[in-house]
């Protein structure tokens, strides 16, 4: 099959894995349009009508490695769920699994790491709501020292702040450590661990409620509602 005969959806595929193949060789700058036209076997005005530009090829490309990376993330998750994983356990393996994409990704992951692009990246938000599912998780088992969506921000935040440091230094001056002094820092601030029942504070109740108020059917919709509102009151309150 020629490139003139092959299905547009072929074509597509074939270009994403073509630019795929160089940017984990070579970085962003080895995507050109020259280079993936000849690796895809396709004409450069292919690119430019399916993609409109480098820019939108460059994040099909990111696209297409993140979200195989958060399929697997997802299915992770799920299988926690149905074990019965420890959810902190899952929280932090979570944790390592993402830094170790955004390492072994240096190209895709400073791709995704702009604010203009990862706002419209269908996989990253797919990502966010996976460590999402893993918060509400410990937030269920009434684990959470503070609301959901600050601690899910925070660990977003603190995860890639962490990969991004670390890419910045040569390989060699990594320091292994602070993946762990990290996670460690930031679940000391959302988790709570009371030796007896109500010893943390209201918060943390709160939040364990908070977090099975959907699945309250003794109360109507409009109450399960008006509870969520004041229970987030009172959790952004404490914080």
């Amino acid at each position: 099959m020629t490139a003139s005969t092959r299905p547009r959806a072929d074509t597509r595929q074939a270009i994403v894995e073509a630019a795929v193949a160089l940017l984990r060789a070579g970085g962003a700058e080895a995507v050109t349009t020259r280079a993936v036209a000849e690796s895809a076997g396709v004409q450069a005005p292919a690119i430019y009508r399916t993609f409109g530009d480098k820019d939108g090829l460059l994040e099909a490309v990111a696209e297409h490695e993140l979200a195989e990376h958060v399929a697997a993330k997802a299915a992770v998750v799920r299988s926690a769920g149905e074990d019965d994983v420890d959810p902190v356990a899952d929280l932090r393996a979570g944790w390592q699994a993402q830094v170790e994409f955004g390492l072994a990704h240096p190209a895709v992951f400073a791709l995704l790491s702009d604010p203009s692009r990862a706002g419209r990246s269908a996989a990253a938000q797919a990502g966010r709501e996976v460590l999402a599912a893993r918060v509400h998780r410990v937030a269920l088992a009434g684990r959470l020292a503070v609301g959901e969506q600050h601690a899910a921000e925070l660990v977003h935040a603190a995860g890639t702040g962490l990969v991004l440091t670390l890419l910045a230094l040569p390989a060699d001056r990594r320091d292994p450590a602070l993946v762990d002094a990290m996670v460690d820092a930031v679940l000391a601030h959302v988790l709570v661990d009371p030796p007896v029942p109500g010893a943390a504070g209201v918060v943390p109740a709160a939040t364990t409620l908070r977090a099975h108020a959907d699945d309250l059917e003794v109360l109507s919709p409009g109450e399960r509602s008006l509870l969520a509102e004041w229970l987030d009151r009172v959790v952004t309150a404490g914080r």
